[in-house]
């Protein structure tokens, strides 16, 4: 099985959020983020060692129609912890925006995944590839999106 390297870089994400309590339930009580630095209209977060900014906005914030185009979130390299986090996102009651499910079964690309909603209609997706060579390889793969569902107990 192929290496994965990991870069010495954290990732930064900023996304817009209605209001500060609303966001700290959410990330930080539930998903369990760290707290940063806040402001009555920032929040910076720790989610996994990479940093989330929630910046307040009085933009209306609408429900997307589908997770396509954008979305974001984690790709764990153990599945237990992928079922640690899924455990978690049921104790808290944060609710599924898409259940968890396997993707390409029986293929070099097969995941676990489920989508989270926040309160702000920003969609966060966890994964855990069965090879994690598909991470960034397997270029002769093309399949990429949404295949029939398949629960994942």
């Amino acid at each position: 099985m192929a290496q994965l390297a990991i870069a010495p870089v954290l990732f930064h994400l900023a996304f817009p959020v209605s209001n500060i309590p609303e966001t700290k339930a959410f990330y930080v009580e539930g998903l369990g983020c760290e707290p940063g630095r806040e402001n009555p209209h920032c929040l910076i977060m720790k989610l996994y060692g990479h940093q989330l900014v929630a910046h307040v906005t009085s933009e209306p914030l609408t429900p997307p129609s589908s997770i396509y185009p954008r979305h974001f979130g984690l790709i764990f390299l153990a599945e237990a912890d992928w079922q640690n986090l899924r455990d978690r996102v049921v104790a808290k009651e944060l609710g599924f925006y898409q259940p968890p499910r396997t993707r390409f079964v029986n293929t070099p690309l097969e995941h676990k995944t489920f989508f989270l909603a926040d309160p702000f209609h920003n969609l966060i997706e966890i994964k855990f590839y069965r090879h994690a060579e598909a991470i960034f390889g397997n270029r002769d793969q093309h399949a990429v999106g949404d295949t029939p569902l398949i629960s994942t107990p």
